[in-house]
């Protein structure tokens, strides 16, 4: 057996001064210290293991509400893209399956955009309206649903009563005091005339993202571009789900080779969701650096708590580590022997750490206790994610840095001189 792991664990395990063999008296002099250390490690780890999940957690319930309304890449005419124009493109069952076949593209589904204006007896409101297809996901959508259901989709023809049922957002719906079931003009402007269409509010959605929420009707594809004036196989584009978002680029760079132009001759243009919101995951990927502070600051925390203890511990064993060099014990030992003292209360200040941080999160994750402000933060609870292979990464690099730290100090045992130190009280 590693005598300095022998050693350590009699040291670390005693509970009793050695001056009371039988065990009714004489608690152990850095029992409290040992505890302090603990805490400080207990405290430091669960503050990053919570960070880490919320931080993960708000990144990914924003970034999924961004791509759950829209999508991963969108494929549309160039000024279109860029708000310049709304130029359609010709979007046969061709041209979507050339899309389909594309490595990496799970979906494909054809929208349509016409700006529009609702208005009630009381007020108006300006909005986009955003035709959809059969063929559109409404995973998403389905759950946002906060009164009534989703508006039907024809199939093109635009006979059905799909064409007249649309989704409005919460905001809307309190702006001009609406309820899913009732009716609502809508006025459009088209080729300099003013077009009125008397729709049904068939449900209402909250994503609590004013990006959508202030703007964004859903209606039936057909209805749009009609209301647009295309043929019925043109829309604005198409929006492409892919099978990982971590290859997004490559397939972005898949489409780009492809053929880049409909069957009458226009050019149409790509645009990752990273490319459509830059400002938006600018700043969720600034909350990265927020989460590299926190980690440097409860490092040094639990590194500063445990090079106390760890000094605290070879000045109360002075006598003990006097000792061991008259017997002939080398200072690597003794350095070792303390070292390894250090691991078993940096882990057992781990574990407890692991286990409050975890209990938090699991209990936010549950009840959503801690609120916000949905306005502000796009979610109303502060959302958590349990990652298990990064905790363990975290659990793992705090270990080896605390241990590291800990080297420097532990070289003090050099200085002790058996002579003085076996007289040290």
């Amino acid at each position: 057996m590693n005598p300095a792991l022998f050693i350590a664990r009699r040291l670390y395990s005693a509970r009793r001064t050695p001056g009371s063999p039988d065990g009714t008296e004489g608690q152990r002099p850095h029992t409290s210290f040992n505890n302090v250390a603990t805490a400080g490690v207990a405290v430091g780890l669960a503050v990053m293991v919570i960070s880490v999940s919320v931080i993960l957690g708000f990144k990914h319930a924003v970034r999924d509400k961004v791509m759950g309304f829209g999508c991963h890449i969108t494929v549309a005419d160039f000024f279109t893209l860029h708000g310049e124009t709304a130029t359609p493109i010709i979007l046969d069952d061709s041209l979507r399956q050339t899309l389909a076949d594309v490595t990496g593209v799970r979906h494909v589904q054809r929208y349509a955009l016409k700006q529009g204006m609702l208005k009630t007896d009381n007020d108006f409101l300006g909005v986009m309206f955003k035709g959809v297809g059969e063929e559109y996901d409404t995973t998403f959508l389905s759950g946002c649903i906060t009164e009534g259901r989703l508006p039907r989709r024809s199939d093109g023809g635009g006979t059905t009563p799909a064409a007249n049922e649309i989704l409005i957002s919460q905001t809307m719906a309190d702006k001009l005091l609406l309820h899913a079931g009732e009716r609502v003009f809508a006025y459009f402007l088209t080729d300099d005339n003013l077009r009125t269409r008397r729709f049904t509010v068939a449900g209402i959605y909250k994503t609590d993202m004013s990006m959508f929420d202030d703007n964004i009707v859903i209606a039936d594809l057909a209805t749009v571009v009609r209301l647009n004036g295309w043929k019925t196989d043109q829309a604005t584009g198409a929006e492409l789900l892919v099978d990982d978002l971590d290859n997004i680029d490559d397939t972005e760079q898949a489409i780009i080779h492809m053929t880049r132009r409909d069957r009458e001759g226009n050019a149409f243009t790509s645009a990752t969701v990273y490319d459509s919101y830059p400002g938006l995951f600018s700043w969720l990927d600034l909350l990265d650096l927020n989460v590299w502070i926190i980690l440097a600051l409860m490092t040094c925390v639990a590194a500063v708590t445990m090079i106390s203890g760890l000094l605290i511990i070879i000045l109360e064993r002075t006598n003990m580590i006097g000792l061991m060099k008259a017997l002939g014990a080398p200072d690597g030992l003794v350095r070792r022997i303390f070292l390894w003292v250090a691991v078993f209360i940096i882990g057992r200040g781990m574990i407890i750490g692991d286990v409050i941080a975890l209990a938090l999160v699991a209990l936010q994750r549950l009840t959503g206790l801690v609120q916000l402000d949905a306005e502000t933060y796009y979610v109303d609870t502060v959302p958590v994610e349990i990652n298990v292979p990064l905790i363990i990464l975290i659990n793992v690099a705090a270990l080896a840095v605390n241990v590291f730290i800990l080297i420097a100090p532990s070289y003090i045992i050099a200085q002790i001189q058996p002579s003085r130190s076996m007289r040290y009280e």
